[in-house]
């Protein structure tokens, strides 16, 4: 991945919209090797979706709650089962595994504390657990989508 590869990501992760003539203009290429670079990315899998960002609050789910997860069952078919209950619930748009004192940590987006009341039991009817902690956000105060795209001097 060179220097114009780095450019086009950048870019497109400000808006996946841009024509490929806007995109090719701007790091230097005719439009059929900048089109061909971009399809490059996809097929490595460095562009893994190209989506439309859509505003919680006018989907009606303006509620973000973060959600620790402790398990005192750590085998495979309790990881199976807690990773399928949380991939069929839409609220839940984030779930990491982590190290520590919490085992999982989840992004939720709900309408608010009663719809988060009902997601709550839904996870905990689908899936045992030891102990579920709850923080409801207050402000985001920074929200992006896009990744870092280093030089390669700082991969390196």
């Amino acid at each position: 991945m060179d220097h114009i590869d780095r450019k086009l990501l950048e870019l497109l992760q400000t808006d996946a919209t841009l024509p490929i003539s806007e995109l090719a203009q701007k790091v230097n290429l005719s439009q059929t090797p900048c089109w061909k670079r971009i399809q490059r990315l996809k097929d490595t899998g460095a562009i893994r979706a190209q989506v439309a960002l859509c505003d919680a609050r006018k989907l009606g789910v303006g509620t973000t709650v973060f959600v620790a997860v402790r398990t005192n069952q750590h085998t495979a078919e309790w990881a199976n089962t807690f990773t399928q209950a949380v991939r069929e619930i839409p609220e839940v748009v984030e779930v990491y595994r982590m190290s520590g004192e919490t085992d999982y940590l989840l992004r939720v987006v709900v309408a608010d504390i009663a719809d988060y009341d009902r997601v709550y039991k839904l996870l905990i009817r689908t899936v045992p657990l030891s102990d579920v902690s709850s923080s409801f956000a207050m402000e985001q105060i920074k929200y992006s989508t896009a990744l870092p795209v280093r030089s390669e001097a700082a991969i390196a």
